[in-house]
């Protein structure tokens, strides 16, 4: 059976799988597995492209002909990536860090299809309010992102930890772009609203 013509998300987030939904359009999942390393001097925009582009590459040799979208997102406070927590100390440890900073939310997606790929990089600035160890505990135990980059879910209660968010596409903060994807799926022959 050819994959001709489908389209694949090369992710498990239930995130972007959420937000891919909200354009209408049928596709399929096949996460990606890849080793997700980042080197201490690889700046985060290029590495969240990085990342993206071998999340796609990886499905789309599984599957000749399809589209493939692949995505990764990466906390930066200044040059240090903030990963995905993982606990609940690891979460508070980060949004103690983030107090009172401007956290940038980087979101790369990669759209291939054999040997033809396009990608873009979506900048999300988050200013974090003044945060007590209280409230952050507090926010830790009811939200559980630990599987968030910088361990914060902003769809959900993570909105009251935040001052402000400058983005282009607010969608990029929960994790895939899709004023951008959009764009990316038109020009391949997609019909979108």
């Amino acid at each position: 059976m050819s994959d001709s013509g489908s389209l694949i998300l090369a992710s498990a987030s239930p995130y972007r799988r959420a937000l891919l939904e909200r354009l209408g359009i049928p596709f399929e999942v096949d996460a990606a597995a890849i080793e997700e390393r980042i080197a201490a001097t690889e700046p985060p925009e290029e590495a969240v492209v990085r990342l993206a582009r071998e999340k796609a590459y990886a499905v789309a040799k599984r599957h000749p002909g399809a589209l493939v979208i692949g995505s990764d997102q990466v906390a930066a406070l200044g040059a240090e990536i903030l990963g995905k927590p993982g606990s609940e100390e690891r979460a508070r440890e980060q949004l103690s860090h983030y107090s009172g900073q401007v956290v940038r939310f980087l979101t790369a997606i990669s759209v291939r299809q054999d040997d033809e790929e396009e990608h873009l990089l979506e900048t999300v600035r988050v200013r974090f309010r003044t945060l007590d160890a209280e409230t952050i505990d507090r926010y830790v135990r009811a939200d559980q992102p630990l599987d968030c980059a910088g361990a914060i879910r902003s769809e959900g209660l993570g909105a009251a930890l935040l001052e402000s968010v400058e983005s282009n596409d607010p969608s990029a903060l929960i994790g895939l772009p899709l004023i951008g994807l959009a764009r990316l799926l038109r020009g391949k022959g997609y019909r979108l609203p």
